[in-house]
This record gives structure tokens, C-alpha cells and sequence, in this order.
């Protein structure tokens, strides 16, 4: 008997460990994807920008700028949380054999998403009725459409959440990402070339036609994936689980949006415009450093769901090792890389921006250090600690803001970019100690965390 049961833990330990290896490299896989394309689509962007800039001239191009800007965070905002939702509860279900739950939250969360936005866009057209100058100026074509935009950008935030939760990377981040910004510049050149003016209310409407292509191959790819994956079931309910844990993401999310504008905002009262170029073309260049950390995010949030919901918990830790081991060693070297060629990234937007460079270094070793600290947030997301990562995320964006509002006035535009590079760095290191109060697990890559080896 004994020799009998230690063969079968010995079977039991072997086929563990191959499962977690295949576990790793799939999640690895999965995140190199994300990056790539995020990285794919930054570069796009860039040139999409420059060209849409010198097709319109600035001030067409500022005003389909900031119709655009207003529907990214509305759009995200008004996912209600569902979008990163949809990474807790559905593998979670999935788990645990429950398919009943996970065709409801499938159902329930896009009309719930697609019903929110378009209230928000009424409530906005009404806002901006009731204001009564934009309606009767060049805001005013822009800003019809891009009330029927909002609800087709939140729609497909939700379906980006929804491939992501089935670890379906490509199919979550292309569409968005690649597909629309390609059709917009596509529809905007064509719209040009058959006679259209180069106009923002021409933009916005080619916005409107590529995210509704988009998300329409989106969902149909979706659909049929999930077809081949999910049995057909009688969807069940149940909206105050859903809600009571979706509605602290969504106002994390918002908190987060804000979180990474509040610097430029600041900027705009308390400094002239030359002064502000300069800090955000810095910011534009960096922001190449947090995508390791959303490409790890997307590829691993929801298998913490899952290794939780099977109460794997020595398997949870050893996941949340790695992954933060890797996610630091590849911000540092992404980081390493941004600096070194900040000269030449920042000198080809004119030889003028050169002396960014220093708030360049500040903003990246500000994401480094946030790096220290581990996935945190994510597990505080995807396990029962959504409010206290809300609450970590409102408190920094109130430090950040005191910060800037402080240092601003004595440092000038350095002391934006100290005030964001701490700000960063310190809500890494709340959301890992909510981590570890909250679930008992050491997430930062330094030596201290080996306890949590045993």
C-alpha cells in the first residue's frame, strides 16, 4: 500500500508540474501577443496622428482630438466595470462547472453595457443642449456623432473583456487596436480623396464606420468561439453579485483614466502651452513602459480567477512569483531601451523637444518602481478586492494631484513628472500591501518576498 501511494503522489506531482509548466507558457505566449500588438498599435497611432494633424490642420485636428479623448473614458466608464468583470467571473464560472452563470453574464453584461452608453450619450447631447454654445459651433457635427459612437466603443471594451477572460489575446486586443484605427485612417484618406473636407465632423464620421466594422468582426470571431466552447444553457442571473463587484471596477477604471491625465491637466492651468508640448510629447514616449504591464495584466489577470476558484492556493503563488518576476525584468529592460533611445524619439518631433529627455527618465523609472511591486491590483481585481483597489486608486489620484499642485509651481514641468513618478511607484506598493492583507500573498519581486516561498 505504501509503495502503491507514493507511485500515484509521485503520478499526481509529475502531471501538477507539467500542467503548471503548460500553464506558464500559455499565459507567456499570451502576453508577448498583447505586447506586440499594443506595440504594433502605438507605432500606428503615432503615424495616424501625424497624418490625420497634417490632413486637417490644428484646429480641425484639435477638435476631433478632444471629441475622441471624451470617448475613450466615457466609453470605458460606461462598461460599468463588466468589461474587466467578465475576466473575473466567467473563467471563475467556468471553473467551477457553471455555464448557466457564464451564458447570463455574457448576455446580461452586453445589454447592460450597450444600454449605459447610451445613456451616458443622451445625457451628454442633453449637457451639451442645455450649455447652448457647442451645438452652434464647429463642436456641433463632432459631437452628434460621437453619441452614436460611444455605445458601439463601450460595446466592443465588453467583448474585449470577454475574449480576454477566455485567454483569447489576439482576438481581445487586434480588433480594437489595430483593425479600427486602421479603417479610420483608410475611411478618413478615402473620404478626403472623393471630395470630402478634411474636417473633424468627417473624422468623427469615420470613426463611427470603422468601430462599427470592427465590432462587427469582432463579435462575429467571438460568437463563434464561444459556440465551440460553451454547451447551450438557460443563462441565470445574478445581477447583485455581478453589480455589487463590476460597479468598484468601473469607478477604479474611471479613477484610472483620470489618474493618467491629471498631470497634463494641471500642466495646462498652471503652465504655458510650450511648457505643456514639451511635458506631453515626454509622456507619449513612456507610455511604451506600461504596456509590459497591460500586456501581463491582460494575459494573467483572469487565470488568477481561475486558480483561485479551483483553490489552488500554493499554485496561486507561485503564479503571482512568476509572473511579477517576469513583468519586472521585462519593464526594466523595455524602460532601459526608452531611455536609451529618448534623444533620437524625442529630437524627431523637433530638434526643440530635446530637453525633455530628463522628465522622460523621471516618468519611466516612476513605472519601473511601480514594477517592484507586483500584479497587486489584478489580484485585488479578480478576487474579492475590487473596493479596496478602487479606494488605493482614488486616494493616489488625490496624491498625484497635491503632488503636481506642490512641485509645479517650484520645479515647473520636472516637478510633474517627480509628482507622477512617486504617485506611480506608491500606488504599486498600496496595492501590494492591500494584496497581502486582503489574500495573504507576497507580491513584489524583492528579496523580502522569499516567506512567501514556503
Amino acid at each position: 500500500m505504501g509503495l502503491a501511494t507514493d507511485g500515484t503522489e509521485g503520478r499526481t506531482l509529475g502531471a501538477a508540474i507539467v500542467r503548471f509548466k503548460t500553464f506558464r507558457s500559455g499565459a507567456a505566449g499570451a502576453a508577448l501577443d498583447v505586447f506586440a500588438i499594443r506595440i504594433v498599435a502605438a507605432l500606428f497611432a503615432y503615424g495616424a496622428q501625424v497624418l490625420m494633424a497634417r490632413l486637417m490642420g490644428r484646429t480641425e485636428y484639435g477638435i476631433f482630438a478632444s471629441i475622441w479623448v471624451w470617448i475613450a473614458i466615457l466609453g470605458h466608464s460606461s462598461t460599468l466595470g463588466f468589461a474587466q468583470g467578465a475576466c473575473r467571473f466567467l473563467p471563475a464560472d467556468q471553473a467551477r462547472g457553471d455555464l448557466a452563470h457564464v451564458r447570463g453574464f455574457l448576455i446580461g453584461g452586453a445589454w447592460v453595457t450597450g444600454a449605459c452608453a447610451c445613456a451616458v450619450a443622451c445625457l451628454g447631447l442633453a449637457l451639451v443642449w442645455m450649455q447652448g454654445t457647442l451645438l452652434g459651433g464647429p463642436y456641433a457635427g463632432p459631437l452628434l456623432l460621437a453619441a452614436l459612437v460611444l455605445p458601439l466603443f463601450t460595446l466592443q471594451d465588453f467583448l474585449e473583456g470577454v475574449a480576454r477572460s477566455q485567454n483569447w489575446a489576439v482576438l481581445a486586443i487586434a480588433p480594437p487596436y489595430l483593425l479600427r484605427q486602421g479603417l479610420i485612417m483608410a475611411a478618413m484618406l478615402g473620404a478626403v480623396a472623393i471630395g470630402a473636407p478634411a474636417e473633424a465632423w468627417v473624422a468623427v464620421a469615420c470613426t463611427l464606420a470603422a468601430t462599427g466594422i470592427a465590432l462587427a468582426v469582432q463579435a462575429w470571431l467571438l460568437i463563434l468561439r464561444l459556440r465551440a466552447v460553451l454547451p447551450s444553457e438557460i443563462p441565470h442571473y445574478r445581477w447583485r453579485a455581478w453589480l455589487r463587484a463590476c460597479l468598484p471596477i468601473g469607478a477604479a477604471d474611471l479613477a484610472h483614466s483620470a489618474f493618467n491625465m491629471v498631470d497634463v491637466v494641471i500642466l495646462s492651468v498652471l503652465m504655458p502651452p510650450t511648457a505643456v508640448g514639451l511635458y506631453f510629447v515626454a509622456t507619449r514616449i513612456q507610455q511604451f513602459v506600461p504596456f509590459v504591464h497591460y500586456a501581463a495584466s491582460a494575459a494573467t489577470a483572469q487565470r488568477f480567477a481561475a486558480i483561485h476558484a479551483s483553490a489552488d492556493v500554493a499554485g496561486l503563488k507561485r503564479f503571482v512569483r512568476i509572473q511579477a518576476q517576469l513583468t519586472f525584468a521585462a519593464t526594466v529592460t523595455v524602460g532601459l531601451l526608452i531611455v536609451a533611445a529618448g534623444p533620437f524619439l524625442l529630437t524627431m518631433f523637433g530638434p526643440e523637444f530635446g530637453v525633455s529627455f530628463p522628465l522622460l527618465a523621471v516618468l519611466v523609472v516612476g513605472h519601473v518602481g511601480a514594477s517592484l511591486f507586483g500584479p497587486g491590483e489584478d489580484l485585488l481585481t479578480m478576487i474579492d478586492g475590487e473596493r479596496l483597489g478602487a479606494a488605493i486608486t482614488l486616494a493616489m489620484l488625490a496624491v498625484a494631484a497635491l503632488l503636481c499642485v506642490a512641485l509645479v509651481p517650484l520645479m515647473g514641468v520636472m516637478g510633474a513628472a517627480i509628482a507622477m513618478a512617486l504617485a506611480t511607484a506608491l500606488r504599486g506598493a498600496g496595492m501590494a500591501v492591500a494584496a497581502f492583507f486582503v489574500h495573504g500573498i507576497v507580491t513584489p519581486v524583492l528579496p523580502f518576498s522569499g516567506r512567501a516561498h514556503s
